[in-house]
C-alpha cells in the first residue's frame, strides 16, 4: 500500500497528527510520502492507494482558505476512485468543521474511509486515538 499524506498546519498541532499517521503506517510496513499542501503538484496521486488529508478547524468552522482549501478543491474531482481519510486538530468548539468537511465529501461520493480530530496538540490519549485511526485506515 502507498499512502500520501497532505496536510496545513498553523500552530503544528496537525502536522504533528500527521508525523503520527506517518510513523504509525511506516512500523506496519507502508510505503508514506508526506507533504504540506502547498506543495501537493509534487506528487502524482494516482501513485497512491489512499490518501490522507490534514487541516486544522480555521474561522468559521472551515478548512484553511489560501493553501488547504485551493488543493483540496484541485484534488476532489481526482478522488472518486480513491480511499480517503481526514484528519485534523481543532481549538475551539466541539469538531464541527470536521462534520461540515465529511459531509462536503459524501455529497461528492468521495470514499472517506475514516476520520480523527484531536483537541489542541496530541496528548497520550489522542496520540492513541490517532494511532488507532492509522491502523483502520491502512486495513
Amino acid at each position: 500500500m502507498n499512502l500520501l499524506i497532505l496536510y496545513w498546519s498553523q500552530t503544528g498541532n496537525t502536522e504533528k497528527m500527521a508525523n503520527i499517521i506517518k510513523e504509525q503506517c511506516e512500523a506496519n510496513s507502508v510505503k508514506v510520502d508526506m507533504a504540506f499542501s502547498d506543495d501537493y503538484q509534487n506528487y502524482n496521486i494516482d501513485d497512491y492507494d489512499l490518501i490522507a488529508f490534514g487541516c486544522p478547524a480555521m474561522g468559521d468552522e472551515e478548512l484553511e482558505d489560501s493553501s488547504f482549501e485551493p488543493m483540496f478543491s484541485d484534488l476532489e474531482p481526482k478522488l472518486n476512485d480513491k480511499k480517503i481519510a481526514l484528519f485534523g486538530s481543532y481549538e475551539w468548539n466541539n469538531g464541527e468543521w470536521m462534520d461540515i468537511w465529511k459531509e462536503r465529501c459524501a455529497k461528492n461520493n468521495l470514499n472517506v474511509v475514516d476520520t480523527v480530530i484531536c483537541y489542541d496538540t496530541p496528548d497520550e490519549n489522542s496520540t492513541e486515538d490517532i494511532k488507532k485511526f492509522a491502523d483502520n485506515i491502512i486495513k
